[in-house]
Formats: structure tokens, C-alpha cells, sequence
């Protein structure tokens, strides 16, 4: 017999770490070759490992929440006589290095970097950091003990140091934020380990209210003349059994306001402090899911038909509710639309899917009378639509017009359809 250790391949697009989400096979199981091993969750996606060999399961290296590293050692086979004895960590070829230099986080001009790295500061190895995090704050002369960290376990990443160099991370570190003191279970209390796709929501929300000021904008809209198009286009569909929600209308609509209104279908880039205007119009729809919200992305959704963007809100939303979303599903969004749909509420406030700049919430849609411009009192289909935005790239003026031109829209979604022909 041989023993073969399997290490977390590469999994691609600059991903070098993954967490465990859940183990597939226990020690001392009997596997084949291909048969799933492990479920690892990305920045991307959440991914099945596969086994490349068949054999029995003779050790398992990390707990399920915990943090791999792309190469290290996942599992360890018995395998027959004969076989590979160990997957070997691959070092980076010289292109592959230079694309992760080239993807590293770069100063801010105003702080130059010492031109030998500098000793690590005391404090700075009781603080849970990467090495890259580490070697960019000996380089900015920062304290990490001093930044209050938003990743797993107090983790100070990246973001959390560039933003406290910049001076948006304003919260230094206290023991209580460091150690937060325990809460005591009494008999009756379930305990819920918030792991995966929990964890990401959460780090990623915490990241955006902290990194972002928000504001929000809230406008009621008389949906009634989007009602009647939609019932008419349907109707033409009956025979093919295809229908059309109001979400792709809406997607449509923002991309209109969107082109108007340029810095809205934008993303902060922390590292440089530059506001990157997006070329592209890749549209996020944020789904529910039983694990917790999922964003998917349409892309080009402006070179899209009605038909063709309501077939890819149907086939994300199957894949991210059966986990079956790819990496190239996430990831890459330039603005993201939250639908509350027929849940209720007047409104809600959205935050922001960082490192966008705006998210659009689209909410119930109700017959409720109102007064038209001639003062009758008329029944009409109206709407709640409300908007979240990064206040240092979107002014209050900015934001409202880009509101208003969305609106305009659904409104008259006549003049969407002739915006598209």
C-alpha cells in the first residue's frame, strides 16, 4: 500500500484560500476515484472537491468552518502499491507570480514604502493577519494591534488595513472588541455555528457598513402602465409558456439610469482609492436561499432581451438555490437589484454589495388610490423603490437623479422599450 497526500488544488481566478463548509467523507471510508471529498466555499463560490485517486480515507486535515490554504494537504489516502506516493505543492510559475504581484493591493502614493522591509512590530504577531496583510503594514508602518479587524475570528485583512491607513477605519482596537466577552448558554438555548455561506454574508455586510457611508434614497412609483405592457407581453407568450416577472423590466430600467448616471455602475477600489467606472453592465440579483442571500450576476445585461435576462434570473436562482452556481455565476457585479417582492413592508433600506457603489430595492406592488394631475381620485399600481449608496462616490443630487431617471422608466415603460429596439 501507498500513501498519498491530497492538497487543495488550485481553484482559480487569484482564489488562495477557501473555507471548509463540509466534509463528504469520513476516515476509514473506502472512496473511488472522482467521488466528492469536500465542500470548500470562496470569495466565488462554493466548490466540491473531488477525489483524484481511489483508496480509504486514512487522515482529514481541518474541521468544517475552518480555513484552508490553496496546496495544503485536505486529505491523506492509503492507495495501492504502486501509486503516487504525494500530490506535490506546485511553486508558482514566474507568470503566475507576477499576476499575484500584480493583484496585490498597492500603497497610496502619499505613503512610500521604506525602501528595506522594516522589523515587525511586537504587538504585530498577536494579532490574526495574513503575511501579505502583515508585510504591507511593516511597509506603512502600522501597528496591527491598532486596526479592528472584520475578517474570521478578529482577522485584520487587507481592506481593514488600507482603510485605517486611509482613515476610514476610524474604530482602533479595544480588548473588548478584540475579546468580546462569552455568552452564557442556559439549558434551553440552541447554539448555531455561523459558518459558510453565513460567515461570507456576514463578513462581507460588516465590511460594506464599515468601509462605505451610506445614504438612502426612497420614492414611491406608479407602476400601472408597467402592469398593463407586462400583461400585454404575456399574453403574446401563452403559447410558448413563456412569462416575464416585473424583475427583468426593472433590470432594464436601471441599466437606462445607470447609463445616464455613470458613477453609479462603479466599484471603490480601497487599494488605490480610485473609483473604477465600470465598461460593463453586470447586473447582481440577490436571491434567498436556505444557507442565507446569494448575488448572482447577469452579464452584459444591457446587450440582453426582456426574455433572455427573465431565462437567466430563472437559472441563477435554480442554481443558487440547489448550491449549483459556478464560479463565473458570482463575482464581477457592477450594481445589484434586491427584490423583497410579494413579502411585504412599505420599504426597506438595502446595504450596499461592496465593493459596489448602489443596490436598488424593488418592494410590493399594491392597488391603492391616489390623486392624478387632474385631482381625481384614481386606483393605480404603486410601488416602493429604494436605493442605498456610497456617499464619497455618489452625492445626494447624483443619486436622486439616477433615482428619478429609473423611475422614469417604470413609469413609462414605453420609452424603455424604445430605449431598447
Amino acid at each position: 500500500m501507498a500513501r498519498f497526500e491530497f492538497r487543495l488544488p488550485d481553484i482559480g481566478e487569484g482564489v488562495v484560500e477557501g473555507e471548509i463548509v463540509k466534509w463528504l467523507v469520513e476516515v476509514g471510508d473506502v472512496i473511488t476515484e472522482d467521488q466528492a471529498l469536500v465542500e470548500v466555499m470562496t470569495d466565488k463560490a462554493t466548490v466540491t472537491i473531488p477525489s483524484p485517486k481511489a483508496g480509504k480515507v486514512i487522515q482529514r486535515e481541518g474541521n468544517e468552518g475552518d480555513i484552508a490554504k490553496v496546496h495544503a494537504i485536505l486529505v491523506v489516502l492509503e492507495t495501492e502499491a504502486g501509486a503516487a506516493e504525494a500530490q506535490p505543492a506546485p511553486a508558482p510559475a514566474p507568470a503566475a507570480a507576477a499576476a499575484a504581484m500584480a493583484a496585490t493591493p498597492v500603497a497610496p502614493a502619499a505613503s512610500a514604502a521604506p525602501s528595506a522591509p522594516q522589523p515587525a512590530m511586537a504587538s504585530d504577531r498577536r494579532v490574526l493577519a495574513t503575511p501579505v496583510t502583515r508585510r504591507m503594514a511593516r511597509e506603512h508602518g502600522v501597528d496591527l494591534a491598532a486596526i479592528a479587524g472584520t475578517g474570521p475570528q478578529g482577522r485584520v485583512t487587507k481592506n481593514d488595513l488600507l482603510g485605517f491607513v486611509n482613515g476610514a477605519n476610524v474604530v482602533a482596537r479595544t480588548p473588548a472588541l478584540h475579546a468580546p466577552a462569552p455568552i452564557v448558554s442556559a439549558a434551553a438555548d440552541q447554539r448555531i455555528p455561523v459558518r459558510g455561506l453565513r460567515r461570507k454574508i456576514a463578513e462581507n455586510l460588516v465590511r460594506s457598513k464599515q468601509m462605505a457611508p451610506h445614504y438612502h434614497f426612497v420614492e414611491e412609483v406608479d407602476a400601472t402602465e408597467l402592469v398593463a405592457l407586462r400583461d400585454r407581453l404575456n399574453a403574446k407568450l401563452a403559447k410558448s409558456g413563456e412569462k416575464l416577472s416585473f424583475l427583468p423590466f426593472l433590470v432594464k430600467a436601471a441599466i437606462s439610469g445607470l447609463k445616464k448616471n455613470p458613477r453609479c455602475n462603479a466599484v471603490m477600489d480601497e487599494a488605490a482609492n480610485e473609483l473604477v467606472l465600470r465598461g460593463e453592465y453586470n447586473v447582481g440579483i440577490a436571491v434567498a436561499t436556505d444557507d442565507g442571500l446569494v448575488v448572482p450576476v447577469i452579464r452584459n445585461a444591457d446587450r440582453l432581451s426582456l426574455l433572455e435576462i427573465a431565462k437567466e434570473i430563472v437559472r441563477l436562482s435554480d442554481a443558487a438555490r440547489s448550491r449549483k452556481l459556478a464560479q463565473s455565476d458570482v463575482g464581477g457585479g457592477t450594481f445589484t437589484i434586491t427584490s423583497l417582492g410579494q413579502t411585504g413592508g412599505l420599504f426597506a433600506t438595502p446595504i450596499i454589495n461592496h465593493p459596489e457603489v448602489a443596490i436598488m430595492g424593488v418592494h410590493r406592488m399594491r392597488k391603492r388610490p391616489v390623486v392624478n394631475d387632474e385631482g381625481e381620485i384614481v386606483v393605480r399600481d404603486m410601488m416602493y423603490l429604494s436605493w442605498a449608496f456610497d456617499h464619497r462616490n455618489v452625492d445626494g443630487a447624483e443619486g436622486a437623479r439616477f433615482a428619478y431617471d429609473v423611475i422614469d422608466r417604470v413609469v413609462d415603460p414605453d420609452a424603455l422599450m424604445l430605449e431598447m429596439v
